[in-house]
């Protein structure tokens, strides 16, 4: 009698172990479950940082000699001798074309004339002269004479200023040394000074012009380095001028720069280049994804001891990246960069380094669990 119920409470034991040992992994999870629905959201945050925002713009160009020069002539004619081609190199003066004017030899012609004129007034002068110092020719008649002699002698020098004109419209010369970038005259052609004749480009680099809206020339100066880039190779150029007038045929700014080493750019070809539009230096940033907007204003989270706190702030320049902080928070603030529905003004949060911190102890403790329970089951 007294076997049987030892029997019994040995098997009651072993039942109350084993329904034990089927609970307490539930309850145990269970814990956890209410655990993780309680717990605050967790987030990431970090300090705002001092760096430099630019903005840069593509844009397309066109190459240019440093120099070039349309040269037209003085006057109209025949073209009765041609003395260069496309794609020589020319000196300054050199002899371009020769056009038969019709009129170089009637102004040499009225050119002499008044060179004699003035030649016999003068020496009429010069006797009047002697007569008038001995007392044989009054004043009047004097003076008279002298204004004549004057008149031919301008009538003379303009006559003169007329031939030479009408030599130098005859005789078209290279007004610069450089390359004949075209000649678009033949032999026997009729031209007038509306005429192009050809195009030189000067010795030295070469420049760009490209044309900008009024957004970007506000963020360009002369003196900016900007990179341009032909069929994969870089090359530096610099600002030399920047247009304060709208081009009346684009409604865009002209802008041009110096690109020493293009000499490799064909002249009339695009190229892409690359321009800082808007630059902010050394100004305080945040990631552009921390801050967000609600009917259209700024803000942003910070956190500080286990507390949202909801910013309004002024926004600056912006890139893909980073945005400027102008105003609303400081350097030391913990700026939240993660965002979750249930982030508000005054929201309970969890950084993710104590969250990872607390995950750590809490799977040592689980870690520990089935010790407790063997020891019990041994028990």
């Amino acid at each position: 009698m007294t076997k049987k119920k030892v029997f019994i409470i040995a098997g009651t034991v072993v039942v109350v172990a084993v329904l034990a040992g089927l609970m307490l992994p539930k309850i145990l999870n269970r814990s956890k479950e209410e655990l993780v629905a309680e717990a605050p959201p967790v987030v990431t945050a970090q300090k705002p940082e001092i760096r430099t925002i630019e903005i840069n713009n593509e844009l397309i160009g066109t190459i240019e000699p440093d120099s070039i020069v349309h040269v037209t002539p003085l006057g109209s004619g025949e073209v009765t001798n041609v003395a260069v081609k496309t794609g020589d190199t020319v000196t300054a003066g050199q002899l371009l074309c020769v056009i038969d004017t019709k009129q170089v030899e009637s102004t040499r012609i009225a050119m002499e004339t008044a060179k004699i004129t003035y030649g016999d007034a003068k020496k009429n002068l010069d006797r009047l002269t002697v007569l008038h110092a001995a007392g044989d020719v009054a004043d009047a008649d004097y003076q008279n004479t002298a204004g004549q002699v004057e008149m031919t002698r301008l009538q003379y020098e303009n006559a003169k200023i007329a031939y030479n004109i009408q030599l130098e419209s005859s005789q078209v010369t290279a007004p610069i040394s450089g390359k004949v970038e075209s000649f678009n005259i033949s032999l026997h052609d009729m031209i007038s000074p509306q005429t192009a004749i050809c195009v030189i480009s000067g010795d030295g680099g070469k420049s760009l012009t490209f044309y900008v809206s009024e957004r970007i020339i506000s963020g360009l100066k002369a003196g900016d380095v900007i990179r341009v880039e032909k069929n994969g190779t870089d090359h530096e150029a610099t600002i030399t001028e920047v247009s304060t007038m709208v081009d009346s045929g684009s409604g865009l700014f002209k802008v041009k720069a110096s690109v020493p080493s293009g000499d490799s750019l064909a002249t009339g070809t695009s190229v892409k280049l690359y321009v800082t539009a808007q630059k902010a230096e050394n100004v305080l940033t945040v990631p552009v994804d921390s801050v967000y907007y609600e009917a259209g204003n700024p803000f942003i989270y910070t956190y500080s001891s286990g507390t949202l706190k909801k910013n309004a702030v002024t926004i600056g320049l912006a890139n893909n990246e980073f945005a400027e902080v102008q105003s609303g928070i400081g350097a030391d603030d913990q700026v939240v960069t993660t965002w979750t529905s249930e982030l508000y003004d005054g929201s309970k949060v969890t950084l993710a380094e104590t969250a990872a911190e607390t995950i750590t102890e809490t799977e040592t403790t689980q870690d520990n669990g089935p010790e407790v329970e063997t020891s019990a089951s041994a028990q």
